[in-house]
C-alpha cells in the first residue's frame, strides 16, 4: 500500500512524463549534499526513488569535499548547494541550463546539552539576554548559519562582549560540539540541530531576529542520466515535496 507521500510523488513523476521503467531499464542517480541539506535530501531520495522506479544514491560531502567532486568532473547527477552557487556552475558549464531549482530553505534554532536548562527565546530581547548569560556560544566558522550567527550577535551590539566566549566550529554540527559539553549554547539550522543526540533542541530564533539558508539544486553535465535527474530536481523543488522537506526540519522554499 503507497503512502500518501509516495502517491504525490507518482502523482507528479507523471506529470513530468516519466514512466515507470522496467526491469533492467532504471537509472542511478548519484545526488550530491552537504551537511545544510543532508536531512531534506535523505527523505526526498528514496521517495522519489520508490515512485519512479530510479535508483537514487545520495552521497554525503563534508566540507570542500562537495565542490571538489563537483570541479574535478566526478561522476554524479544532481548537486545540492546554496542557490547562488548552483547559478554560478551554470555560468561555468558545470550545471546544466534551466535545471537550476530552490528546494527548500532552514531556519536557525537554539541547542543545549540534554537536560540543561533552555534559554528563554521568546523575544530579542530575551534572546539577547541569554547570550549574555551564557558561559559559551557556538556556532559554525564559515557556513551560512555561523555567519548569519555572527552579523546577527554584531546587530545586538554583544559580538565584542561574546569574543572570548565564542566557540567557532569546523566540520561537525555545532550541536555535536553542545552535547560533548564544549558549549553551553549551539546556533545553527534547525534541521543540523534536530538528529543530533545528546542535546535538546531549546527553539527557533525569535521571529524579528530569524533569517533562513536557502538551498538549491541543478542538474549536473556530467550526469549519465539527465531526464531522470531532470525530473528529480523538479520533484524536490515542487509543492507535493513539501511535508517530506517539512519532516526534516526544513521548509519549502517561499514562492
Amino acid at each position: 500500500m503507497r503512502t500518501a507521500a509516495t502517491a504525490a510523488i507518482a502523482g507528479i513523476v507523471g506529470v513530468l512524463g516519466m514512466t515507470v521503467p522496467g526491469a533492467g531499464q532504471a537509472a542511478e542517480i548519484t545526488i550530491l549534499a552537504g551537511q545544510g541539506v543532508i536531512s531534506a535530501v535523505r527523505d526526498l531520495a528514496p521517495a522519489f526513488a520508490q515512485a519512479s522506479g530510479n535508483k537514487v544514491t545520495v552521497s554525503y560531502e563534508v566540507g570542500t569535499g562537495l565542490m571538489d567532486k563537483v570541479n574535478s568532473g566526478a561522476a554524479a547527477d544532481v548537486v545540492t548547494h546554496y542557490p547562488n552557487m548552483i547559478d554560478e556552475l551554470i555560468k561555468q558549464g558545470k550545471v546544466r541550463a534551466g535545471t537550476g531549482a530552490v528546494i527548500a530553505r532552514a531556519g536557525l534554532g537554539v541547542a543545549v546539552k540534554a537536560g540543561a536548562p533552555k534559554p528563554d527565546l521568546s523575544s530579542a530581547e530575551a534572546f539577547k539576554r541569554a547570550m549574555l548569560a551564557a558561559k559559551t556560544v557556538a556556532y559554525s566558522r564559515t557556513g551560512a548559519s555561523g555567519l548569519m550567527a555572527a552579523k546577527l550577535m554584531q546587530r545586538l551590539g554583544i559580538a565584542d562582549e561574546l569574543k572570548s566566549r565564542t566557540v567557532l566550529v569546523d566540520g561537525v554540527p555545532v550541536a555535536a560540539v553542545v552535547a560533548k559539553g564544549e558549549a553551553e549554547i549551539g546556533i545553527q539550522q534547525i534541521n543540523v540541530i534536530l538528529p543530533v543526540a545528546g542535546i535538546d533542541y531549546a527553539g527557533p530564533l525569535p521571529p524579528e531576529l530569524q533569517d533562513y539558508v536557502a538551498f538549491g539544486a541543478g542538474v549536473l553535465t556530467v550526469s549519465k542520466a539527465p531526464e531522470a535527474a531532470t525530473a528529480l530536481v523538479k520533484f524536490m523543488s515542487s509543492p507535493q515535496a513539501g511535508p517530506l522537506i517539512r519532516k526534516s526540519g526544513m521548509e519549502p522554499p517561499v514562492p
